[in-house]
């Protein structure tokens, strides 16, 4: 495209300047490269080891009791006796056919564990998965 102003001849620059982009997409990269870890923290557990252990292959509703015996669904901090409610609500499949699985620090009471099992069981799920650690040879 040229423009003609008594006699001379310009032209447009038509050429877009890169050099901002790449620069914000390199300060992108280096905050989503730094926050990604954090992300994935979630509730820290200290899983007990078995010798037997499936890997988990698809993404299932998840609940966690820490060191304190405090109860996690998906992260989120849980009173027990809410939770039945909390995964009736949550679940879109037949409580019968949906599995939950059961992260519990290994210092964790027996007593505490069986009490979120039953609070499970009274949401009407019955496939309850224990979540293990391998042992390291």
């Amino acid at each position: 495209m040229a423009f003609s102003a008594k006699g001379r001849t310009q032209t447009a620059l038509a050429e877009i300047n890169i050099t901002p982009l790449v620069d914000v997409v390199l300060v992108l990269l280096l905050i989503f490269m730094l926050t990604a870890p954090v992300l994935q923290s979630g509730v820290e557990v200290a899983i007990p080891k078995t010798r037997s252990v499936n890997q988990l292959t698809e993404e299932r509703m998840v609940v966690t009791i820490d060191r304190e015996q405090n109860v996690f669904l998906q992260d989120k901090p849980v009173n027990v006796n809410q939770l039945p409610t909390l995964l009736r609500s949550t679940g879109k499949a037949d409580p019968a056919k949906r599995i939950i699985y059961l992260r519990a620090d290994e210092r964790v009471p027996f007593g505490a564990f069986a009490s979120v099992m039953d609070a499970v069981k009274q949401a009407g799920i019955t496939n309850i998965s224990i979540v293990t650690q391998p042992i390291q040879k």
